[in-house]
Order: C-alpha cells, then structure tokens, then sequence
C-alpha cells in the first residue's frame, strides 16, 4: 500500500465492537487524544506485553487526555478472556472483518519461514483532539513502545 497514513493526516473514522458494554467510535471521541494500536492476537507473548505495558500506564495516559483502544481481528468474547486473565485496562475493539485495520494500512503481507501470508502488522497510531494523526509507529518493538507513546503525548 502506498498511500499508508501519514502524519499530518485526517485519522479515518472508526466504529469497532468492544469487549466493554458499547461499540468504540471516533465520533464519540471529540476532543480527546486517541491511541489506536493495532495487534495480531489475544493472547499471544508479544501482544500481551504490548497490552499491559499501556495498561499499566493507563492512568498516565488518561491524564493526559489519552484514550488507548487496541484492535485486532479476534472476537469480543475472546477480549473480554484477554481482560479477565492479564487485569488488563484499556479497550479492546475487535474488528473481524479487518475493515478498519485495512483503513489504516495495519493488514499487510507478512512472511515466516519463507511463506508469505496477510496479517496485521503491530502499529500504533497517534490521533491528536482535532482527529489529526501526528505521530505513526509501524513494526512495533513492545519494550518500551507503551513509555514512547505517553512521551510523544507529552510532546503535543
């Protein structure tokens, strides 16, 4: 893809199911700072350190005006296992049919053990309180990336 966001973008809009009682919508989110971070399993080693290390920044994050939601293709049911087992507390938006993973240009060919396949890539995207997309990480390293983000929303 090579029109893949930028910052200086319109962040698209989004309306995700979440494991919590209502969907997650960017139009519900005015004026407020949104990390939208895109990961490839439940579950899994690296997105389940990914997830708790925002969790445990969440309330960092929140004062600084930041709503954190993580996405990936995995069902609500399977969020609301994910929750529960790591006490993690941020949102979790599945989005089964990758519509807006595609938007953001997170569903890419991926390849291991030389066989190509499509899957989400582990990014993160910055969206500022006027719906502008200031800052895009692409290929995530987990240790430390959850500390870089609140600096980057420190930085705004």
């Amino acid at each position: 893809m090579t029109d893949q966001l930028q910052p200086g973008d319109r962040a698209p809009a989004f309306d995700l199911a979440c494991d919590g009682e209502k969907n997650l919508s960017s139009a519900e989110l005015p004026g407020k700072i949104v990390v939208l971070y895109f990961y490839p399993k439940d579950d899994t080693p690296g997105c389940t350190n990914q997830a708790k290390g925002f969790s445990a920044l969440s309330e960092e994050l929140a004062k600084a005006g930041a709503v954190v939601i993580g996405v990936s293709k995995d069902s609500t049911a399977s969020h609301k296992r994910f929750r529960a087992k790591h006490d993690l507390t941020i949102a979790l938006g599945s989005d089964p049919k990758g519509t807006t993973i595609e938007t953001y240009g997170a569903w890419v060919e991926k390849s291991m053990y030389g066989r190509t396949y499509m899957g989400i890539e582990r990014s993160t995207f910055l969206i500022d309180a006027a719906g502008v997309v200031r800052k895009v990480w692409r290929k995530v390293k987990v240790p430390g990336h959850a500390e870089a983000v609140l600096a980057e929303i420190k930085a705004l």
